[in-house]
């Protein structure tokens, strides 16, 4: 590791592929360039470093590719863009065409799992495989966190709340958060910082809230109607102690996709990617061991 890029492995360079009439999404690549590649895709408030442990074992078989979603971490925080969920999950296949990728095994966290369920289903010719973990998917948030997000997006939606809220300290109220893994020694101050500071900047704010303006924090049954359709091999990996996301929605998406392997981790919970590492890494290794439906 470096200094520069806390966590990350030295063979993963910076590198930005433009999408939407010129915005810039960040990502850093490993692994053999002709090799089967694996798109991760992180999750709220984080970046692609929440894949700082998997990357590297992944990598040596396979071409991982790992982005900041466009408008966190290093990539561009255009406000002019629309980030609706529709819009999102489409940005994910012209992330892939900005690249020539045609197909992939799609991984998503949190935020993450939400669009590659979506992208799954809108898309499945692209999809190989499909891993989610610890994500509202179908569903939502438990009821405290359904009425933080909710708050949100109202802020971002109202002209006077997001006068007021744009004051909020976002950065430390994230830190907050999180400092349970920092204690725990599941996170270090490097990566938190690179998940957090651009919050504290005027620009990181205006766009965080531009961001829950066109968020929707209801249960989307349109997704949960369709999930007898996912054909691909699919792995849903759940830290059992979230206290965001209900193991039930782990139970919902294993019992309805007809391919789907359930891995419960009952000595975690949403960060299962820092609090369980290895056993994590070899649930997504175990799923590229199955067989591609095409």
């Amino acid at each position: 590791m470096t200094s520069e890029n806390p966590g990350r492995p030295p063979s993963a360079p910076l590198r930005k592929a433009t999408v939407d009439g010129g915005a810039r999404i960040a990502y850093w690549e490993s692994g053999p360039p002709d090799a089967e590649p694996i798109l991760l895709l992180h999750g709220y408030p984080a970046n692609h470093l929440c894949w700082r442990h998997q990357i590297p074992v992944l990598a040596r078989t396979h071409r991982v590719i790992a982005p900041d979603l466009l408008g966190w971490g290093a990539s561009d925080r255009p406000s002019h863009l629309p980030f609706d969920y529709d819009t999102e999950v489409a940005r994910v296949g012209r992330f892939l065409d900005a690249l020539g990728i045609p197909s992939v095994n799609l991984f998503g966290h949190d935020y993450g799992g939400f669009l590659a369920l979506g992208f799954t289903q809108t898309h499945p010719e692209r999809v190989r495989r499909l891993a989610i973990l610890n994500s509202r998917a179908q569903s939502s948030f438990s009821r405290p966190w359904y009425a933080v997000f909710s708050f949100l997006t109202l802020a971002g939606r109202t002209p006077v709340l997001r006068s007021l809220a744009r004051r909020l300290p976002f950065a430390g109220l994230h830190r907050r958060s999180l400092a349970p893994l920092l204690h725990a020694g599941h996170l270090d101050p490097a990566t938190l910082s690179a998940y957090v500071d651009w919050m504290n900047t005027p620009g990181g704010s205006r766009w965080l809230l531009r961001f829950f303006a066109d968020y929707r924090t209801s249960p989307r049954p349109e997704l949960r109607a369709r999930l007898t359709g996912i054909t691909c091999p699919t792995a849903v990996i759940w830290g059992r102690k979230d206290p965001y996301l209900a193991p039930r929605i782990a139970t919902e998406l294993a019992a309805h996709i007809p391919q789907a392997e359930l891995t419960m981790l009952s000595d975690a919970g949403h960060w299962l990617l820092d609090e369980q590492p290895e056993t994590t890494t070899k649930a997504l290794q175990h799923l590229l061991t199955r067989r591609p439906h095409h």
